[in-house]
C-alpha cells in the first residue's frame, strides 16, 4: 500500500485545490445561498473520508483491530478530544489488539 501514497496525496491535494478555487473561477460576485456555501465548504471533507474511510480497514493485519481502532477514533472525537489524542488512542488500541491476536491466536 505504501506505493499509492503519492497518488493518494495527489488526487487528495487535486481535489481540495478544484473545490476551493472553483467559485473562485466561476463566480465572479459573493455567493449568498447559504446551501451552496455550506455544500462547497463541507464537500472537501466528505471527499476526505470517502478516500480515507475505505483505507482505515485495510491498513492493519486484521479487520478487527480496524474496527476497535475506528471505535476508539470515533468515540473520543465524539467526546471532543484532541486530534493527536484520539491519533495515538486509535493506534495504542489497534496495537494492543494486534499483540493480543498474536498471543492468543485469534484469527
Amino acid at each position: 500500500m505504501p506505493e499509492r501514497l503519492p497518488q493518494y496525496l495527489l488526487v487528495m491535494a487535486t481535489v481540495t485545490y478544484l473545490v476551493r478555487m472553483a467559485p473562485l473561477a466561476f463566480f465572479r460576485r459573493e455567493i449568498r445561498s447559504v446551501f451552496l456555501r455550506s455544500f462547497l465548504y463541507y464537500v472537501q471533507f466528505a471527499m476526505l473520508g470517502a478516500m480515507t474511510f475505505p483505507a482505515i480497514f485495510f491498513s492493519t493485519n486484521s479487520v478487527l483491530s480496524a474496527v476497535v481502532g475506528t471505535l476508539v477514533a470515533v468515540a473520543l472525537a465524539w467526546r471532543e478530544k484532541g486530534l493527536l489524542t484520539v491519533a495515538l488512542s486509535a493506534c495504542g488500541a489497534v496495537f494492543v489488539v494486534e499483540i493480543l491476536q498474536r498471543i492468543v491466536k485469534f484469527p
